[in-house]
């Protein structure tokens, strides 16, 4: 079989007039970060010297960025240009249907490669290696399936990834602190320390990606958040990389109010497994509610896990089919 054939290249050249330092760099953004949130968009190359630009990529995209280049630098005449107006200006000359491109995570063969300072996070399954793609091409996905199948770890590690290379400018983690039979009153301490035990599991994959003291550094500066569910509301992320794990345990309305807090440049993957669930038996869950509403629109994605993706001990494997066995025969008594 022969190998598909790639798009053709194109370098299209662009000089914005007049020469002006400071709209220029208005235009570019801190770190040149405005210029980085065109090429992620459009899945372009955008070389600059000057008022003398460089865009490399197919000739429809280089067009596209040659647009969004010519707009935002006109609207510097008028006011500071941050991401909501790059973001504008891309929906402006972006076609409607075109799906979000990919966000240039390193890739071998078409599989995403993921390099932290701990090493190389790649897709172990068949499953997993979509999930990763998935998470690489739009803007909401869900990860469902058992325990161990990596949705979460994974995601975390797509969120260091894009943090370390500037493509967001915190990382969001979230939980519902919903009790598995334990009650949040009876644990010692404040608040804090009485929703520290459900967050752990976030913690430790973190730890694992940067680092003990990284970590602890940027959650001090706010960089990496990691807070319940309860304290999103009211809330608009931008720029960041929300992950809402166990989201098998929201509400109805708890999910409704997290997947509208996404903002301006922002990325949110959201976890969990449908079999089980701990909220009391009269709620529904919210993740279940909610692949069933926003499924099909296009920018969002949804990664269902088997049995066969869990990459923990072989025991946890024959558990969950075991699990799935008993609940198949014993439907009241399965988990609901």
């Amino acid at each position: 079989m022969s190998a598909p054939t790639r798009p053709t290249q194109a370098r299209i050249d662009v000089v914005l007039s007049p020469d002006d330092g400071q709209r220029l760099a208005n235009l570019a953004g801190p770190f040149d970060a405005h210029l980085r949130q065109i090429e992620l968009r459009l899945g372009i190359e955008i070389r600059n010297r000057g008022n003398l630009f460089q865009l490399v990529g197919t000739r429809a995209d280089a067009q596209r960025g040659e647009a969004v280049l010519n707009s935002l630098f006109n609207l510097t005449l008028e006011q500071p240009i941050g991401t909501e107006q790059v973001h504008l200006a891309l929906a402006e000359h972006t076609e409607p249907a075109e799906a979000p491109l990919a966000r240039q995570e390193e890739t071998v063969e078409g599989e995403v490669i993921i390099r932290t300072k701990r090493g190389v996070v790649r897709g172990r399954s068949a499953q997993q290696k979509a999930y990763l793609s998935a998470i690489n091409r739009h803007d909401l996905n869900f990860g469902v399936g058992p325990a161990g199948t990596g949705k979460t770890y994974l995601a975390v590690a797509s969120a260091v990834n894009a943090l370390e290379r500037d493509r967001v400018r915190r990382i969001v983690l979230v939980r519902p602190a919903v009790e598995a039979g334990e009650k949040l009153g009876f644990l010692p301490g404040d608040m804090a320390d009485k929703i520290n035990p459900y967050l752990r599991p976030l913690y430790d994959a973190l730890y694992e990606m940067m680092g003990f003291e990284k970590v602890a550094r940027l959650t001090e500066k706010n960089v990496i958040e990691v807070a319940p569910l309860a304290f999103m509301r009211g809330r608009t992320l931008n720029e960041s990389y929300v992950i809402l794990d166990e989201a098998q345990n929201t509400t109805l309305e708890q999910m409704k109010m997290f997947l509208t807090r996404l903002g301006f440049g922002s990325v949110a993957v959201v976890t969990g497994d449908v079999t089980q669930i701990d909220l009391p038996r009269h709620e529904k869950s919210g993740l279940k509610h909610a692949l069933n509403i926003v499924a099909n629109i296009p920018g969002v994605s949804v990664t269902h896990f088997k049995k066969e993706d869990v990459v923990r001990h072989p025991l946890v494997q024959a558990i969950v089919e075991a699990y799935e066995v008993f609940e198949a025969q014993h439907p009241d008594g399965a988990a609901h």
